[in-house]
C-alpha cells in the first residue's frame, strides 16, 4: 500500500488532465474487475458483480477522485516569467516558493511581485512561475500549459506527507478495497472520477450513467488537531471519519447509521465528521437523476490543498477495512 500511495501521489494529474493517474489505476484494477470502461469525461468505471443476485442486492457507486489542484499558464511576459490561473482551490498561503512541474516536464519555482509588507500573503495574480527562461522566446511553457505542485512522498514514522493526498489516498482505499473484496452480494461500481476539484464534474456525469441505489464517496477531510485549528472533531490516528454534513451536502442518515453500525460490529475505530467547509463527490451522487442516498467515508488529513498533505497510515488501513466490511455484507439501512 505504501508503494502504491507513493506512486499515486507522485503522479501528476490536475483536473481535466488525469490521464497518467488513470493509466496507473487501470493497471492496478484490471485484474480485479468484472467490467471496466472509461467514459466521455475520463472517469474510470470498474464493476464488481454480485456473487449472487437476490432481493437484497444493491447497485452501489463508490467514488474517489483522481484529479488534484493545479495551475495553468495564462501569460508569458517579455522576460519569460509565467503568470498563471488556478485549477481548483489553490491557496496563496501555501504557494510562494513552491516548486511545480508542468505536464511537459518543465520545472518551475513560484515567485511573486514586491510586497509592501514582508509578511503579507500575495494574491495569486501577483505571483508568477520562474522556469529559468530569459525571454518570452526561450520560455519552454506556452499559454494553456498545465502544472501541479512538485513534492516527493515522505514517510514520517506512521504518517505520510505528499502533494495530492487529496484524493489519491481515497483512490488507494478504493483500489485496496476492490483487492480485498473477494465476493460481494452487491453490484459495486468503483468509479475513479475526474474534475472533482473544479465542481464535481466527473461524479456528476458518471453517477447519471451508473444510476446507483446508494452512493459512497471516499475522500479526505480536514484534520483539526493542529494548534489553533477550527473547532472540529476530526484528527489523525483516530480512525476513518463518517460524514454527517459538509458545506455541500447532508449525508443520508440511513447511510450514516449503516456505516456506524458496520464500524462498531467489526470493532473498527471511527470518527463523526461535521466539516465546516468544502464538499465531495457524494454531493453529486446525492443529486443525480431523482436522488440517491449517499454518504462519505473520509480520511483525516492535515494541510489539505497544500503541497504537503499529511495522513496517518492506520487511518488509511482502517478505511479499507471499513469500506470492505460495508460491501461484503447486506446493506443495513434500518428499514
Amino acid at each position: 500500500m505504501k508503494t502504491l500511495l507513493k506512486q499515486l501521489t507522485e503522479t501528476f494529474g490536475p483536473s481535466g488532465y488525469e490521464e497518467n493517474v488513470r493509466t496507473l489505476v487501470y493497471a492496478e484494477v484490471k485484474p480485479l474487475a468484472d467490467e471496466i470502461k472509461v467514459d466521455a469525461l475520463g472517469n474510470l468505471i470498474v464493476r464488481k458483480r454480485p456473487s449472487k443476485v437476490t432481493k437484497d442486492t444493491k447497485k452501489i457507486m463508490v467514488a474517489a477522485h483522481m484529479d488534484e489542484i493545479g495551475l495553468m499558464a495564462s501569460y508569458i511576459d517579455e522576460h519569460g516569467f509565467v503568470r498563471f490561473s488556478s485549477i481548483g482551490g489553490v491557496f496563496g498561503r501555501y504557494t510562494p516558493g513552491g516548486r511545480v512541474r508542468f505536464l511537459n516536464g518543465v520545472a518551475g519555482v513560484i515567485g511573486h511581485d514586491r510586497l509592501e509588507k514582508m509578511n503579507e500573503t500575495p494574491a495569486l495574480d501577483k505571483m508568477y512561475i520562474d522556469v529559468g527562461a530569459t525571454s518570452r522566446k526561450d520560455c519552454p511553457v506556452k499559454v494553456g500549459d498545465v502544472a501541479a505542485f512538485d513534492r516527493p512522498f515522505t514517510e514520517m514514522g506512521n504518517r505520510f506527507a505528499a502533494k495530492s493526498m487529496d484524493d489519491r489516498v481515497g483512490v488507494l482505499v478504493a483500489i485496496e478495497t476492490l483487492r480485498a473484496l473477494r465476493s460481494t452480494p452487491h453490484d459495486v461500481y468503483f468509479v475513479f472520477t475526474t474534475q472533482e476539484e473544479v465542481g464535481l464534474r466527473g461524479a456528476t456525469t458518471s453517477a447519471f450513467g451508473v444510476d446507483p441505489d446508494l452512493g459512497i464517496a471516499v475522500d479526505v477531510t480536514a484534520a483539526a488537531d493542529t494548534p489553533n485549528a477550527p473547532k472540529m472533531e476530526m484528527k489523525l490516528g483516530a480512525g476513518p471519519c463518517i460524514k454527517f454534513q459538509d458545506s455541500g451536502m447532508i449525508a443520508d442518515p440511513r447511510v450514516v447509521q449503516w456505516m456506524i453500525r458496520t464500524a462498531e460490529k467489526n470493532k473498527l475505530p471511527y470518527q463523526r465528521e461535521v466539516l465546516l467547509f468544502g464538499s465531495t463527490d457524494a454531493r453529486a451522487m446525492q443529486l443525480t437523476r431523482a436522488g440517491v442516498p449517499a454518504g462519505c467515508l473520509s480520511i483525516p488529513t492535515r494541510y489539505v490543498h497544500s503541497p504537503s498533505e499529511i495522513v496517518d497510515f492506520a487511518d488509511v488501513q482502517n478505511s479499507v477495512k471499513l469500506l470492505t466490511a460495508m460491501l461484503r455484507a447486506k446493506v443495513d439501512l434500518g428499514e
